[in-house]
C-alpha cells in the first residue's frame, strides 16, 4: 500500500504494572518524510516505537506499519531499526555483523552493497576489523549500516548520534537527508535538539505518556518576529506598524522595537517575504529613518521547553480538578 503512511497508530496506551507509561499517543509519519520524536527522560519516547515496531504489545490502540498490520512480517520486513542500545559480538568483523543481519532480514543484499553501506557510514576501511576492538562512536556507525543494509523503507533511529562526534553527527545528518531524498521514511527520537531542527519535516512532543504538540517546525515555532531600529516615527508611522503586527518595546534601546508579524499563517515564508520589504518602504516613505532590520529566531529548544511547561502545568490542573471532584 504505497500511498499509505509508513506508520500510523491511533489511542496507544501501555501500563507496566503500576506505571503507566503510555497515556494516548497517535502519530503518523508519512512516505519520504523525517519526524522527530522529542520529550524529556521518561516521556514514553521509546515504548512509543517498541510498540510501532510491533516489540511491545499495546494494552489499547492501533498501529499500522507500511500499510499492513503491525504483526505482518511482511511489514516489518520493510523497516530498519537502531535501537538506543545494542551489542554486536565482539569476535566478529563489521562485514560479519552486516552478513549475519542481511541472513536474518531474509533480503537478497549483494556483498558489494553491504560495502557501500560500511562505506557510507565511515567503516569502509575497517570492514575486516573485529567489532570488539570499535570505539563507541564506530559501534554507533556499525549500528546504523546494520539499520540500512535490507533497504528500508521507513527507518526508526533511536538515539542515533549519542557516541558521535561532531563530525559522525553531520554524517548521520547527511544520510537521514539522503534517505529522505530517496523517500524512505525517518523517525528520528534524539535529545540533539539541533540535530532535529537540521533535518525533520515534523517533530512530536511527547511529554509523560502523552503527545503535547505535533506539527511542522514552522508550525510549533510560531510567530514570526523582526526586530527593528527606527528613528522619528511619526502617528501615521505607529499605525502602520500596528497594521503589521504586535510591536513590543524594551531591553534593547529606545529606538529599537520587536514586531510579531501577522500572516494567514499556511505561508510564512511568503508572507515575511512580502511583509518586511512592504513595511520598510512605507515606515521610509512616512519620513521615519530605519536603521536597522533583524529576524528575530525562537530555538526548537526554547519553543520545547515553553511546550512541556505548559503541557506540566495543564497536567496539574487536571490533577488537583480531578481530586477536587472525587
Amino acid at each position: 500500500m504505497p500511498d499509505s503512511p509508513a506508520v500510523w497508530c491511533s489511542h496507544l496506551r501501555k501500563r507496566f504494572r503500576r506505571h503507566q507509561a503510555v497515556h494516548d499517543v497517535s502519530l503518523q509519519v508519512g512516505r519520504g518524510e523525517v519526524v522527530g520524536l522529542l520529550g524529556p527522560n521518561g516521556a514514553g519516547k521509546t515504548t512509543v516505537i517498541k510498540m510501532l515496531l510491533g516489540l511491545v504489545t499495546p494494552d489499547d490502540g492501533e498501529v499500522l506499519l507500511l500499510g499492513r498490520p503491525v504483526g505482518d512480517p511482511a511489514a516489518r520486513a520493510g523497516v530498519g531499526y537502531l535501537p538506543e542500545l545494542f551489542r554486536y559480538q565482539p569476535w566478529l568483523s563489521a562485514a560479519e555483523v552486516l552478513a549475519l543481519h542481511v541472513r536474518l532480514s531474509g533480503a537478497d543484499v549483494s556483498a558489494a552493497e553491504q560495502r557501500d553501506r560500511l562505506d557510507l557510514v565511515g567503516l569502509g576501511a575497517r570492514a575486516a576489523d573485529r567489532v570488539g576492538g570499535f570505539s563507541k562512536g564506530m559501534q554507533q556507525r556499525l549500528g546504523l549500516a546494520v539499520a540500512l543494509v535490507a533497504r528500508p523503507r521507513f527507518v526508526v533511529l533511536d538515539e542515533p548520534t549519542s557516541a558521535l562526534d561532531p563530525l559522525g553527527r553531520a554524517d548521520v545528518r547527511d544520510v537521514v537527508l539522503g534517505l529522505r531524498e530517496q523517500g524512505v521514511a525517518v523517525l528520528l527520537n534524539s535529545h540533539l535538539i539541533g540535530e532535529v531542527e537540521r533535518v525533520c519535516d515534523r517533530v512530536v512532543v511527547l511529554e509523560r505518556g502523552r503527545v503535547a504538540a505535533d506539527g511542522t517546525l514552522t508550525e510549533l515555532l510560531g510567530q514570526r518576529q523582526v526586530r527593528l531600529r527606527l528613528t522619528g516615527l511619526t502617528p501615521q508611522a505607529e499605525e502602520r506598524l500596528a497594521r503589521a503586527g504586535a510591536v513590543h518595546r524594551g531591553g534593547d534601546g529606545p529606538d529599537v522595537l520587536t514586531l510579531s508579524l501577522r500572516g494567514d499563517g499556511q505561508h510564512p515564508a511568503d508572507d515575511d517575504e512580502r511583509a518586511v520589504p512592504e513595511l520598510v518602504r512605507d515606515l521610509a516613505a512616512l519620513g521615519v529613518d530605519v536603521h536597522a532590520v533583524e529576524p528575530v529566531r525562537v530555538s526548537l529548544e526554547d519553543r520545547l521547553l515553553g511546550i512541556l511547561r505548559g503541557a506540566a502545568q495543564e497536567r496539574a490542573a487536571r490533577e488537583e480538578h480531578e481530586g477536587a471532584v472525587r
